[in-house]
């Protein structure tokens, strides 16, 4: 007769062929929990009727089967099971569904398969408890499907299976793990309050339209390795308790991931997002990692709270890009930006060593929490922000706002005079208190300084300044050029009083640095001795009353003469001619006892020659020859020393 169908003994031939009194004797053998086969055979609406009446269980009144073997069956009308019990296995292999297909409340006991279906129609399956491994692989479904209330409470495998129009998944238990590898959606996919207690595999996985995840958990890993996105794609409320991996996927629409929670390192590395991408409200417990990440288009990663690392190493922003987050690091090591960006963020240690932007990035540390998840699971610490690193960065589009940049980096940076520095940046500060300064004791001025001066000094056995975290350390020749750049970008921005730190800095490490001609460096140590290369006017205003001092009382006891000596007029008298000539006789040297030469007259004097002699006027004083050098060394270096004083004022007040 040409038909597939399972011959029932001891007939010879299938269920739907029997006679109709072969076919009430052959139901009539079966009983509640019976197994049936019929693979092969064409059910209309009526027949499935009559076998599942023949299994009805008197006590609860719901058919219960067995084992049941449905492989390669037809279904010409709609298939309805109605709170239908499957004690044993139960096989849907290469079954034809050609109108609707509805499991309602079945209870699969068994392992069951659906491998090869087809669904023509829709397919909805409500309230369906599956106890064993369920194998739906290689299905096709023609219309929209839907899994409503469904349990699966052992391995589940959607791999292969074809779904032509849209499906949904709402409020589904996979307690086992599920695997949708190389299934295709045609259409929109929904998971709505799903839980996905094993692992989910989601491996090259093909989907034509949206994909919707809401309310979601993965009690276990989740995998979308490969996983080409061509609609829109949202997470939203869902849970990854364990392994997470975007790996190489491409997402071709909007994507948004909004109030997720990762509690393992999820994998997003070496992903394209080719719009739109967004993650709001996010929780990253254990970092996340967005290694070779690629963000074609506009993407705002926040507000996010990050407890460990945020890695951003190799990622590429090739659209205006805002990060937002409270993490405990930052990393972006290679990060590549081509269009405006701004880090804005809280809590976090940020490394941009090597990284390149081509516009203007900014950094900043945020004032107030970004998002109300900061109040309960921000990172711990001080919500200051530090960067410890822009090594090989170009600065020329770089702006650094409100950071602390005590423990920063700076060697192998370009541009740096062109950096902006905004708002409060604060540098690191020499050791507090007296310290040895080479052989003697003495006390380090407090002035910004860069990490790299504090290594050196580290180096060279100083006391009191930070170590060097590895590596290379770099020598006053390296680190002069950092003060020097980093101080005209101050200027630059109208920062004077903040450039002279870097100005102090520079001369410092130009007066340290062993390259240098000796006579430089000596020149430099005079420099700095006298004011603080012009930068300390307390300095410069003590060696001034020093050297006032000094003078004075070497005027008392050797400039002045022991007395004013009166002129002296002589003349002749040649008839009606008289000639005078005055002279003034030479001063004589004071004699006698030192005490007896300070006397407050002498004083007096002294004072006016010394203070006429800082202003560059003569004092119109007798003195001895020893007084007149006196005065001559003390109209030259004591107005050097005013000038430098009111050059450290000027540096310090200058707008």
């Amino acid at each position: 007769m040409g038909c597939r169908g399972r011959v029932v003994e001891p007939y010879e031939r299938c269920l739907e062929h029997l006679a109709d009194a072969e076919r009430a004797a052959y139901l009539g053998t079966l009983a509640p929990g019976s197994s049936v086969r019929h693979e092969g055979t064409t059910f209309t609406r009526e027949l499935l009727g009559e076998l599942l009446t023949a299994v009805r269980d008197p006590a609860t009144g719901r058919p219960r089967f067995g084992r049941a073997g449905f492989t390669d069956c037809g279904f010409a009308g709609d298939l309805v099971l109605n709170q239908v019990t499957f004690d044993g296995e139960a096989r849907f292999d290469g079954a034809h569904f050609a109108a609707q297909c509805l499991l309602n409340r079945v209870v699969f006991g068994g392992r069951s398969s659906f491998h090869g279906s087809v669904f023509r129609g829709t397919a909805r399956f409500s309230d369906v408890r599956v106890t064993g491994s369920a194998t739906w692989t290689g299905m096709a479904l023609d219309s929209p499907a839907e899994w409503e209330g469904v349990r699966f409470e052992g391995p589940v495998s959607f791999g292969g299976t074809e779904f032509r129009e849209s499906v949904r998944w709402h409020d589904v238990t996979f307690a086992g793990p599920v695997d949708f590898v190389r299934a295709r959606f045609g259409a929109e996919a929904y998971f709505e309050r799903t839980t996905f207690a094993g692992n989910a595999s989601f491996i090259d996985l093909g989907l034509s339209d949206f994909v919707y995840f809401r309310s979601v958990t993965f009690h276990k890993g989740a995998f979308f390795v490969k996983v080409d996105f061509p609609g829109a794609v949202v997470f939203s409320q869902v849970e990854f308790r364990r392994e997470t991996q975007f790996t190489e996927a491409v997402f071709n629409s909007t994507t948004r991931f909004s109030y997720c929670t990762f509690l393992r390192v999820p994998e997003f590395s070496w992903v394209r997002f080719r719009d739109d991408a967004v993650f709001s409200n996010v929780v990253f417990a254990d970092g996340a990692r967005f290694e070779s990440t690629t963000f074609e288009v506009t993407s705002h990663l926040g507000p996010v709270v990050c407890l460990k690392t945020l890695d951003l190493s190799g990622a590429r922003f090739r659209g205006p890009a805002l990060v937002t987050a409270a993490a405990s690091e930052v990393r972006a090591h290679r990060t590549h930006w081509s269009s405006t960006a701004t880090l804005r963020l809280r809590h976090a240690t940020v490394d941009l060593s090597d990284a390149a932007a081509e516009l203007p990035l900014t950094v900043a540390a945020g004032p107030a929490p970004f998002t109300a998840l900061e109040n309960t699971q921000a990172p711990a610490g001080s919500a200051a922000v530090r960067v410890v690193s822009i090594r090989s960065v170009d600065a020329a589009h770089l702006v650094l706002t409100d950071l602390d940049l005590s423990d920063c980096r700076f060697a192998g940076a370009v541009h740096l005079d062109q950096l902006r520095l905004e708002g409060r940046c604060v540098f690191a500060t020499p050791p507090s208190g007296f310290r040895r300064r080479g052989t003697v004791p003495g006390r380090w001025t407090s002035r910004r300084t860069l990490a790299e001066e504090h290594h050196w000094r580290t180096a060279r056995g100083g006391s009191g300044w930070k170590p060097a975290p590895g590596g290379d350390v770099p020598g006053p020749a390296t680190v002069a050029p950092l003060y020097r750049q980093l101080r005209k970008s101050l200027e630059d921005g109208k920062n004077e009083p903040d450039a002279a730190d870097f100005y102090y800095g520079e001369m410092e490490m130009r007066r340290n640095d062993p390259g240098r001609p000796g006579g430089e460096r000596a020149l430099l140590a005079v420099y700095w001795a006298l004011s603080g290369y012009g930068l300390r006017a307390s300095r410069a205003m003590g060696w001034l009353l020093a050297a006032m001092a000094s003078t004075v009382l070497a005027m008392m006891l050797w400039g002045l003469a022991a007395q004013e000596p009166d002129p002296v007029s002589r003349g002749t008298v040649d008839g009606r001619r008289v000639q005078l000539t005055t002279r003034t006789p030479d001063p004589v040297d004071p004699s006698g006892p030192y005490a007896r030469r300070m006397t407050g007259q002498r004083f007096e004097k002294s004072l006016r020659v010394v203070i006429n002699s800082v202003v560059f006027r003569s004092s119109e004083q007798g003195l001895t020859t020893a007084g007149t050098y006196i005065e001559m060394t003390s109209r030259v270096t004591e107005p050097i020393l005013l000038a430098f004083a009111a050059l450290a004022v000027r540096s310090r007040v200058k707008r």
